[in-house]
């Protein structure tokens, strides 16, 4: 069934102002400013976003995601409302509801869970307020009642640095040999980092398959539960029982403390192994820039910064029902690979995360 939200809002609104004419006809009070109308709404003046967000504490990628959106409310001169349901799914219902009951004008969620949402989709539809999602994806069933999914492509975006690995490996290694491959992702099973890896496996092999001399060897994937901590043990493990290990790649940022520790531990930390990440963290950029031959030679950015802002774009375009805004019901972010010949195009001190170039 589709939605006229437009009509739902119009519903709402005719009946709030009765009600507020009758108290007003009693009370022989003249009538107040009702605050923006929705064509002053429809440019983003006044405009009123609720945001439920999965959580905040102790990630500095979800706080620069929050930071990307109300960096852009604010030039549109709209509000965000921000609920953290710290990691609860239960919480961020009853926050989903909350924001239903204040009368927010469109809600965006990053979900904590991609099905445990849906009876706030299902009260987000009969309320008639638009729904946009970003950064974690809904379950199949739920997406036909939101407006748009806002995210990076990872497949994509893992393909970004495999392509600069591969190059790099050819350049390092030759053109003839066997080349070890080992990745650590998050947890086994886990979508993301099957979607992380199989990107950059196509990257990958986008550029070295052509060298009919070279062959790709790769290593049973490891998991680090996106820890450094975590990660040190199997990386340490898989260099030390393959030494002839030449490219490792790392599915997040975070988990390449652990990483480096590993392959010291190993004995292969340095000229001989080329390591590639995902996530374009200032950390990672920096570590390029000041050491531009050493083994990190590539992260892909998928830029929270700029999923927050374009959350908000949509935010605005699903008040106003601008379906061409997003048609397919997804929009991927442009993504981009920092390397260390444009690491300094990048870095910006105060940042923690890259955003998209200017």
């Amino acid at each position: 069934m589709i939605i006229n939200h437009s009509k739902a809002r119009g519903a709402r609104i005719a009946l709030g102002v009765v009600a507020v004419a009758a108290a007003l006809v009693l009370s022989g009070c003249r009538p107040a400013s009702t605050g923006p109308s929705d064509e002053e709404k429809a440019s983003g003046e006044g405009l009123v976003i609720g945001w439920s967000q999965r959580g905040i504490s102790g990630s500095d990628w979800w706080k620069t995601l929050v930071e990307g959106g109300e960096s852009a409310a604010k030039e549109i001169g709209a509000r965000i409302e921000v609920l953290d349901a710290n990691g609860d799914t239960v919480r961020q219902n009853a926050d989903i509801q909350t924001l239903i009951t204040k009368g927010v004008d469109v809600v965006v969620i990053n979900a904590n869970d991609p099905i445990g949402v849906g009876a706030s989709i299902a009260a987000l539809k009969d309320a008639g307020i638009p729904v946009v999602t970003v950064n974690s994806n809904l379950d199949p069933s739920l997406v036909p009642d939101t407006f748009c999914y806002v995210a990076e492509d990872q497949e994509a975006t893992g393909a970004l640095a495999g392509e600069v690995a591969g190059k790099k490996a050819i350049e390092k290694f030759g053109t003839t040999g066997d080349i070890k491959v080992v990745g650590i992702g998050g947890f086994p099973g886990d979508v993301i980092s099957d979607l992380r890896f199989n990107g950059f496996k196509k990257g990958f092999d986008s550029v070295v398959g052509a060298q009919a001399g070279l062959s790709v060897n790769v290593l049973e994937t490891k998991y680090g539960e996106w820890k450094p901590d975590k990660a040190l043990g199997p990386i340490r493990d898989v260099a030390t029982a393959n030494p002839d290990l030449k490219v490792v790649y790392s599915m997040s940022d975070v988990m390449n403390g652990g990483v480096k520790e590993g392959l010291q531990q190993a004995g292969l930390w340095g000229d001989g192994i080329i390591l590639a990440s995902y996530d374009g963290g200032m950390v990672s950029v920096k570590e390029m820039m000041d050491n531009p031959t050493g083994p990190l030679q590539a992260t892909a950015s998928n830029q929270p910064w700029d999923q927050g802002a374009t959350a908000v774009k949509m935010a605005l375009a699903a008040f106003n029902d601008d379906t061409a805004q997003c048609p397919d019901k997804t929009l991927y972010i442009d993504t981009t690979v920092i390397t260390p010949e444009n690491a300094e195009q990048y870095y910006v001190p105060a940042d923690t995360y890259v955003r998209a170039s200017d």
